[in-house]
């Protein structure tokens, strides 16, 4: 395989996750009577360019597809998130009813529905229909298609779709094709509109051994140092940073075009972009380590449930996410250990988790056949999970999470 951004032969390899089906690929009650198909789940690093990627065998239109289950409005602390989010956009950049917003992989609504409050023209591009209509539903408009250069450059081309800010949380590590996904924000920017991006930092996963944050759907893993070259060859500038604690550890970065942006780069850039350096990750040995770094979580993990098993004690999980569908088929898991997995969207409830089969039911199933133990899969929502399962806890219930190590933490 060729780096999927400079086209170098890649030849090492990051980490081995064996074979699983698509992470979101949850399974109805006639699905788990038929085949499955699983894939191999390998990440390279490319000494070239630095980009790390999931090796090539799951098409997009397999995962991302009508029956797409994430949707973000379940996470009160993200919906939090997005709303701070469009409050400082809003002021830093001095947007009003004349401007043009532009999110792209605008999911549910969950983030343009606090542009519309505030009455600035706006419209979502989202590829997945389920998510799409909800946000219909929320008086969005969405372009139900995937963004590449081609669309961009379609949009232009009607009055009015130009933008002063594109936003694509959560969506540069999912799209195959970076380069002309990168191009398509050129196109699509003003003159000197701003684009940002959100997504996992290489650096936070590697430190707290994030290795489940690794599925089909995520082809890149990405750093500021990776970034910054391929935004350079595709015609964006980065000139800010921040570091955001979401989803474990994220970036936030800040760009413009290369031809027409004006804003100057700020320190943070060059602090960051220092600090990875000094981690070594434009070193191969940087890379080397995190696979015994995985199989000790592995085997850990493993080791509890063969213990709670044979106490007679009952062990549930929270969050049917697709971080957790990667831990657990890695790890073997099934329900002879893990009873059944809760989750808050109705889209996943009566469906089954890919691989493992594992129920998933309501969150009322905790009252009912109250667990003693509850994984709370999405690790990085866990502060909100217990406050709201507090009574659990009063219980004797014991709250567990795997990441960065395996702990009880309520």
């Amino acid at each position: 395989m060729n780096c999927r951004h400079c086209g170098k032969e890649l030849t090492h390899t990051f980490i081995d996750l064996g074979s699983a089906p698509p992470s979101n690929s949850y399974l109805t009650e006639s699905d788990i009577r038929a085949p499955e198909k699983c894939y191999p789940l390998k990440v390279l690093v490319c000494s070239h360019c630095w980009l790390v990627q999931t090796e090539d065998f799951v098409g997009t239109d397999e995962m991302f597809n009508d029956g797409y289950a994430y949707f973000s409005s379940y996470s009160s602390s993200w919906l939090d998130h997005a709303k701070t989010y469009v409050n400082k956009m809003i002021t830093r950049f001095q947007l009003n009813c004349q401007s043009n917003i532009v999110e792209i992989a605008a999911n549910d609504g969950y983030l343009l529905q606090f542009v519309k409050e505030k009455n600035i023209p706006c419209y979502g591009i989202e590829p997945t229909h389920s998510t799409a209509m909800v946000a219909k539903e929320k008086g969005i408009e969405i372009i139900e298609e995937f963004f590449g250069d081609q669309k961009a450059k379609e949009l232009v081309e009607q009055e009015g779709r130009k933008a002063d800010l594109t936003i694509a949380n959560n969506v540069l590590a999912h799209v195959p094709d970076i380069n002309d996904f990168l191009k398509g924000f050129v196109t699509l920017l003003k003159t000197e509109g701003v684009a940002t991006f959100e997504f996992p930092h290489l650096l936070n996963m590697v430190r707290f051994n994030q290795f489940d944050t690794i599925y089909h759907e995520h082809y890149s893993y990405l750093s500021l140092t990776s970034v910054q070259n391929i935004f350079e060859a595709n015609g964006l500038t980065v000139f800010d940073v921040e570091e955001i604690p979401t989803h474990g550890g994220s970036l936030r970065i800040y760009a413009q075009r290369n031809d027409t942006g004006k804003k100057p780069i700020s320190n943070a850039v060059t602090a960051l972009k220092t600090q990875e350096q000094k981690a070594g990750i434009r070193t191969l040995e940087y890379y080397q380590g995190f696979q015994n770094k995985a199989d000790k979580i592995k085997t850990d993990l493993i080791k509890f449930l063969l213990q709670a098993k044979k106490e007679g004690k009952k062990v549930a999980a929270y969050g049917a996410a697709a971080k957790g569908n990667t831990l657990m088929n890695f790890s073997g898991i099934s329900k002879d250990l893990l009873s059944y997995i809760v989750d808050k969207n109705p889209a996943k409830q009566g469906k089954y988790m890919p691989g493992n089969h594992i129920p998933i039911l309501s969150p009322e199933e905790l009252s009912k056949n109250r667990p003693d133990y509850l994984f709370i899969l999405p690790w990085n929502i866990a502060e909100e999970v217990c406050n709201q399962n507090i009574e659990l806890v009063k219980l004797g219930t014991q709250f567990v999470v795997t990441m960065p190590e395996l702990r009880v933490i309520c």
